[in-house]
């Protein structure tokens, strides 16, 4: 038996098994990411897709997906590839594109505009190894990686990637521990130290997804608002009220269709109270 460190789960794990997240497994003993440059997703998006409203705007970047993911977000948009049962079928389908054809590939887009690579689609930081041997050679090509991620990691994984990642856009999902825990199947406070970190070495913007009924509250939203503003130490030595927010619509999705999609002028408003603490807060799906 193994157990994962990745996350606050520390899967126990027997020989063969994999963990909740379904892309790390005990193999001789060692835990290992079985999704290793397994690759379900290749595209050349907009930067502001992932969503980065102020890094390299206007950009274009390679963006690549593996699968598995160690939350449970009852409206995945991506649960074909994220979930575990969905991720071991998106697994036997998956490219086998290692760290040196990734890059490669990242090089020869730069022609059309691509400034680089972008780990997103499922959780990629369930295979960070692939993350980080991949983004060393981006970064050794004069090129950027960006990392797209629910921040659900440790800070041992997080100071395996700062060296490389140019910048991140992390899931802020609610600012309560009932929301991440019963809904999420999450930790709160894991993510908070995971973005408290993370600002000191990249640019790093925050997406919070607005569920009716959950986390759309003026009050929630003051609260997670105000927290970021407070975070000290940003990279450039900027103050936490200068990383950017967005505040993006939900439509029902996957396993949470019992609600409509979240009301617009709400976005608007809550958009409007977290200004009162940031400087640069978007609104999304609007």
């Amino acid at each position: 038996m193994a157990v994962c460190e990745v996350c606050f789960r520390h899967c126990r794990l027997e020989e063969g098994q994999s963990g909740v997240c379904g892309a790390r497994t005990c193999r001789e003993g060692s835990i290992v990411p079985s999704g290793y440059g397994k690759i379900t997703s290749l595209a050349l998006d907009p930067i502001e897709k992932k969503p980065l409203a102020r890094f390299m705007p206007g950009s274009l970047i390679l963006s690549a997906g593996s699968y598995g993911c160690n939350l449970r977000c009852p409206f995945c948009q991506n649960y074909s590839i994220s979930w575990s049962d969905a991720a071991r079928r998106a697994a036997e389908e998956a490219e086998d594109v290692p760290p040196e054809k990734l890059a490669a590939l990242a090089v020869r887009l730069r022609d059309r505009g691509n400034i680089g690579v972008a780990f997103t689609y499922n959780e990629p930081l369930v295979s960070y190894e692939y993350v980080r041997d991949t983004a060393r050679l981006v970064r050794a090509a004069g090129m950027r990686n960006v990392l797209v991620t629910n921040g659900t990691a440790s800070l041992q994984v997080l100071e395996e990637l700062t060296p490389f990642i140019d910048a991140m856009n992390i899931d802020l999902k609610g600012f309560t521990d009932h929301y991440y825990r019963d809904v999420l199947g999450g930790d709160r406070a894991m993510v908070m130290d995971f973005i408290r970190e993370a600002v000191k070495h990249c640019h790093v913007e925050l997406t919070t997804l607005i569920v009716p009924g959950e986390n759309d509250s003026e009050e929630e939203i003051r609260a997670l608002s105000s927290w970021v503003a407070g975070l000290p130490g940003t990279a450039g030595g900027r103050g936490g009220e200068e990383v950017p927010l967005h505040i993006t619509r939900f439509f029902p999705r996957f396993h949470m269709t019992d609600r409509p999609a979240t009301d617009v002028g709400q976005i608007y408003r809550l958009a409007e109270i977290a200004r009162g603490s940031l400087r640069y807060v978007y609104t999304g799906n609007c």
